[in-house]
């Protein structure tokens, strides 16, 4: 069964805007549910739109595909590229939803900000990189079904 669930940001951010990841290689960090038997990866696991990985029996490919450990079953996660959503200055302070994944038989549970965030400058273009990591930010993250 396919599923979409939507990873959400909510910060507050002042003198800038366009707040996103830079560039399809961007690496998405998950910790994983399987849909399947409930087991959860216990290291992180990442993503990006520039890595596609054949499923079995040729059917197609994915962004992730993973085998659980614990019940041997192949799951599938794709980043849907069109959802891309930049966070800017009139989001600050409610959630917004910057990117979303379709998954089979698994799902993201856990979101580890890292680097490659970019954002501009509110009164310039000057694009510069924004450090989200929980230890300096202030960023709330959820995922959503």
């Amino acid at each position: 069964m396919k599923k979409r669930i939507g990873l959400q940001i909510k910060a507050q951010i002042e003198n800038l805007t366009n707040l996103c990841p830079d560039g399809e290689d961007f690496r998405w960090y998950l910790k994983i549910k399987c849909s399947n038997c409930g087991s959860v990866t216990e290291s992180w696991q990442y993503v990006t739109l520039t890595e596609s990985t054949p499923t079995k029996g040729g059917r197609g490919s994915a962004s992730m595909v993973s085998k659980c450990k614990m019940c041997s079953r192949e799951n599938h996660l794709d980043i849907l590229k069109d959802s891309y959503r930049a966070y800017n200055a009139e989001d600050s302070g409610s959630f917004k939803t910057i990117v979303g994944f379709e998954c089979r038989g698994m799902e993201p549970v856990e979101f580890s900000p890292r680097v490659g965030f970019v954002a501009k400058g509110a009164e310039t273009t000057t694009q510069f990189e924004v450090d989200l990591t929980e230890e300096v930010s202030q960023a709330q993250w959820i995922l959503l079904i």
